[in-house]
């Protein structure tokens, strides 16, 4: 039995889920608490599990303004950022304003330090007045997060308003779901996958981080070279 409690403990996923909604309710917290569930459901059905926790930025919007100005967070900025680069994956969703993510949005990811989300699996999620906005997913959101060097789940997910209560395209949706459920449960299948498939495999098939070298410690002349001739 306890073996058995030992292997669920390390199968054990960190999901930050953030979002720049400003009204309450809003659009986007619904997108949002809808991605982190999927996302917890995905990984419960591949054999892990997850936690899921979730931050509303419009509370923090003042420490972000004091951020920039200052270059320092205050505490409770600070434990956010940490709870963000700490995690195992991430679901970030943004409203739209004048056809791109919102200042709070982009401010907040401007104050993380732009190494902090390497190779972090993230879903990309948005909502808006009109479904013509969803190009912001892959011509802004996209741009950032491959900035910050994080894994973008090939699906992203946009909301607008017909997508709430409606059946949606029902030719691109399974039977009895919504597009837009169907989109939600895409991109927490691929996250599962992305995190499936970090670290490198341990003693008695255990998930292991992958190592990075060291950038301190001096190659051997040979594997110097061999580099070099591969580039």
């Amino acid at each position: 039995m306890h073996e058995v409690a030992e292997v669920a403990e390390m199968a054990d996923r960190r999901i930050v889920v953030v979002t720049a909604g400003l009204g309450v309710p809003s659009s986007s917290r619904m997108l949002a608490d809808q991605l982190g569930q999927a996302a917890r459901r995905a990984l419960e059905t591949s054999g892990g599990c997850a936690s899921v926790s979730t931050f509303e930025l419009r509370e923090y919007a003042v420490d972000i303004a004091n951020n920039m100005v200052t270059g320092y967070a205050p505490p409770k900025l600070e434990t956010l950022i940490n709870e963000v680069v700490a995690a195992d994956a991430l679901v970030a969703v943004t409203p739209v304003f004048t056809a791109s993510m919102s200042g709070l949005f982009k401010s907040f990811f401007d104050v993380i330090d732009n190494t902090a989300l390497d190779g972090k699996p993230v879903i990309l999620g948005a909502t808006g007045g009109s479904s013509r906005h969803s190009l912001v997913l892959d011509f802004a959101m996209r741009p950032m997060f491959s900035y910050l060097r994080a894994k973008a789940t090939p699906t992203a997910v946009y909301a607008a308003p017909e997508d709430w209560g409606s059946a949606g395209d029902a030719g691109s949706a399974p039977s009895g779901t919504s597009a837009l459920d169907a989109r939600v449960r895409r991109a927490a299948s691929e996250l599962a996958a992305l995190l499936g498939t970090q670290g490198t495999q341990g003693p008695q098939g255990t998930q292991q981080p992958a190592k990075r070298p060291d950038p301190m410690v001096s190659l051997p002349f040979e594997q110097l070279l061999a580099q070099t001739r591969r580039g």
